[in-house]
């Protein structure tokens, strides 16, 4: 896995870094978890809150069992996870055992663009966006590929506040935004901001710093790194072994 650094990663071209990949983990299983309900008038897989990190935690904060996934927008196989296993994370979310944390592991220049515009509409519309801009991703490939790579680099040669908004106005992502809760305005102001997407590529040298990331999606459950999982058949196994 390539770590990336600063702002030296907006000049990527569209070399992608690993989708999939093998790691340690644990297969001890622990004792059931019992539910928790969530507040009143509320559903846990509707309760969002910031981390001091600026990610986002999907249901019960105090939750015993706590899943992370780190994601790639631009990976074949994270797009795969969540057509596959979205709806039912929501469900085990909403029983209160479990918290799921989406973590942002970008790999390029459209990937870094989606992130930014994933967050750009703050806790609320993150999952609700990421899960959308997965289903994207077949069309936002193809009208990357329909650039051409002589317009790719003119785009990735534009001052550094200017490049990621351009990059995604060029593949339909402002547009698929703003069909989706997010003003025109708002959305070149999230993908102009530079210190964001340093933040992300520092998340990205973190976490493979940390967990030793050799590829996306990769899960952490309680804090180690699960084994041989990139799918919801292989994941959901070791959700019921730590109880759920």
């Amino acid at each position: 896995m390539k770590a990336f650094t600063g702002l030296a990663l907006i000049a990527l071209s569209l070399t992608l870094s690993a989708c999939g990949k093998t790691d340690a983990g644990n297969t001890a299983t622990a004792e059931p978890v019992a539910a928790v309900a969530a507040p009143a008038g509320t559903s846990w897989s509707q309760t969002v809150t910031a981390t001091p990190e600026g990610n986002f935690i999907m249901g019960n904060p105090n939750a015993k069992v706590k899943l992370v996934e780190f994601a790639s927008y631009t990976c074949s196989h994270c797009r795969d996870f969540s057509a596959e296993a979205s709806e039912e994370i929501r469900k085990i979310v909403d029983t209160g055992k479990m918290s799921y944390e989406l973590r942002n592991f970008v790999r390029d220049p459209i990937d870094i663009s989606t992130s930014l515009l994933a967050r750009c509409g703050g806790k609320d519309l993150f999952y609700p966006l990421s899960e959308q801009f997965f289903t994207n991703q077949n069309a936002m490939f193809e009208k990357a590929q329909a650039l051409g790579d002589a317009k790719y680099q003119q785009l990735m040669s534009a001052p550094p506040a200017q490049r990621f908004a351009q990059l995604a106005d060029a593949v339909g992502l402002i547009d698929f935004a703003k069909q989706r809760g997010i003003a025109e305005d708002q959305a070149k102001q999230c993908l102009a901001d530079t210190a964001a997407a340093e933040k992300l590529a520092k998340g990205v040298e973190t976490a493979s710093s940390e967990y030793k990331i050799e590829g996306t999606p990769t899960f952490i459950l309680n804090g180690s790194v699960l084994e041989n999982t990139a799918t919801w058949a292989t994941l959901q196994p070791k959700l019921k072994q730590a109880g759920i």
